[in-house]
């Protein structure tokens, strides 16, 4: 394995001033996602507790095994769009252990705009069943929700990937043999209520649970019916009378073991996981935010990471003396083999070849994928035109795009331009991608692309000759917009990735995510549940 002994010192000014500047960012993702759990305001909460109903949060941890993690997804969905009135969208998805096995846990936060669906409430939402689907997970509803949020209804309802999109999901999981089951503990009207209407099994909580197309106000409206929502679509009724309920309870913890017995019943098989000792990194990774350079043109040698990241940060790097603006090493991570790719500068046209081979050398012998993103993007100008950048980046993005293996994605610094695609975007649908607070994410940086539309002003001849209030209004706005939408918490607020993580968090999560995607079983051909 590695002989590569860390150059970090930890007592140096420069390592004290990184992990100053990273513990700022580190601050920052905590508070918001403090902020983002909370979930509706304290009188919104408090209402709901006055309800006799658990938060959405509380019903997942009531619903796991004890002592079991919750991998949550994408947390800061919707982070600073809607006024900030819309936490975490306004809904709960990740991935909880009931009875030993994995599954994928979608929960509605009425404390949220009623639990509406929001934009991002439908890609979360579809995310979590995107998840369930590659991974072979069964699926459980928490139903507490309003429908689509009727003034982003262009953005929810019509579109290929929109609220649609989700039904069209369920349906498919459970003709795959994917249990599909649904606790319904508030309103679940229109749209919403087609999420248990689908499901394999229902539950609905007495006094509390209403399924309806059409809630009392809309059937007042479309037929001038007046009729209270308890008549229209309680518990009891759907229960004994429509038959879209199967199951009655009489409390939320009664539905949640209710919950729980039935997923032990339909519990999916998984392949075994074959895994090594483990051991620690041989050091901390308490250290990763003084490695770090704040400044993206500082550079920083991916390998120490990989000592703080790995079992006993033991790594074998591939073809170590060619090619090392990228490293590529075959590794252990709670015992489970995995390839890393890491960025050690820009994507040259050796480093790409490299690249290429050792993940289609990877993909032969079955090893997952780690790529941990920080790259500018591929070299350009004459010498890297002319040694045939473009046809060998493209040999890498092939064989990244068409690897039969899991790849998981970490961006840790710089994702820019076509480095990132090389480096697994999301565009190529890595398994799981999650980034650090330290992630940038863009075409280009602000900088140069301030720079580049201000040359491209200046050089257009179709119009007047720019003045330099032309230039400063150029230089202002593209500059203000790069930095914005290069923030990790614009990213992550768009789904853009699939949460933001702290580096302390890494190793583990990334073990998580290793032995879901390494026991999936194969997809079976079943046929889904009909409701008679």
């Amino acid at each position: 394995m590695t002989s590569y002994q860390t150059q970090v010192e930890i007592q140096s000014a420069e390592f004290i001033a990184n992990q100053a500047a990273t513990d700022v960012l580190i601050a920052k993702l905590q508070d918001r996602m403090a902020q983002a759990i909370c979930g509706g305001a304290d009188r919104l909460r408090d209402r709901h507790h006055a309800r006799g109903k658990l938060l959405a949060r509380d019903r997942i941890d009531r619903v796991i095994d004890p002592g079991t993690a919750f991998l949550e997804l994408s947390p800061l969905a919707a982070w600073g769009q809607y006024g900030g009135d819309v936490n975490a969208a306004g809904i709960v998805t990740g991935i909880g252990i009931v009875h030993g096995q994995p599954v994928s846990i979608i929960a509605n936060d009425a404390t949220v705009k009623g639990g509406s669906f929001f934009h991002e409430t439908v890609k979360k939402h579809a995310r979590a069943q995107e998840v369930a689907e590659a991974n072979r997970l069964p699926c459980l509803y928490l139903v507490d929700c309003g429908g689509a949020y009727l003034p982003e209804q262009d953005r929810v309802f019509p579109d290929r990937d929109h609220f649609g999109n989700a039904f069209y999901r369920q349906c498919r999981m459970s003709a795959q043999g994917l249990p599909q089951i649904s606790v319904v503990f508030g309103g679940c009207t229109a749209g919403g209520a087609y999420i248990p209407a689908l499901s394999d099994q229902v539950i609905m909580v007495r006094g509390n649970a209403r399924i309806h197309l059409g809630g009392p106000s809309i059937v007042k409206v479309a037929i001038n019916e007046e009729i209270d929502g308890e008549t229209l679509g309680g518990a009891e009724m759907h229960t004994s009378v429509s038959g879209v309920s199967d199951h009655l309870v009489y409390s939320e913890d009664e539905g949640l073991a209710l919950a729980r017995r039935l997923l032990r019943d339909g519990k999916v098989e998984r392949k075994p996981v074959t895994a090594t000792k483990v051991y620690p990194p041989r050091h901390s990774a308490s250290e990763i935010g003084g490695i770090i350079n704040t400044d993206a043109k500082t550079p920083y040698d991916v390998r120490e990471l990989l000592l703080r990241l790995v079992d006993g940060g033991d790594f074998q790097v591939f073809k170590p003396d060619w090619g090392d603006t990228l490293v590529c090493a075959t590794a252990r991570i709670h015992g489970m083999t995995v390839g890393v790719l890491g960025n050690n500068g820009p994507l040259l046209s050796e480093s790409s070849l490299k690249g290429a081979h050792f993940i289609a050398m990877c993909n032969q012998r079955s090893i997952p994928l780690l790529f941990l993103q920080n790259i500018t993007g591929f070299m350009v100008g004459l010498e890297a035109e002319r040694g045939g950048i473009a046809k060998n980046s493209a040999k890498m993005v092939y064989a990244m795009a068409t690897a039969q293996v899991p790849r998981l994605t970490v961006i840790v610094g710089g994702s820019y331009g076509a480095g990132n695609y090389g480096m697994c975007g999301r565009g190529f649908r890595p398994d799981f991608l999650f980034a650090w607070p330290t992630a940038k994410l863009a075409t280009m940086s602000a900088d140069i692309a301030t720079n580049v539309l201000l040359e491209l002003r200046q050089n257009n001849v179709s119009l007047p000759k720019a003045t330099q209030s032309d230039l400063d209004e150029i230089k202002t706005k593209t500059h203000a917009q790069y930095c914005k939408q290069s923030d990790p918490y614009y990213a992550t607020s768009r789904l853009w990735d699939d949460g933001l993580i702290l580096p302390e968090q890494t190793r583990d999560i990334l073990g998580l995510c290793l032995s879901l995607v390494l026991s999936r079983p194969k997809p079976g051909g079943l046929t889904p549940v009909f409701r008679m």
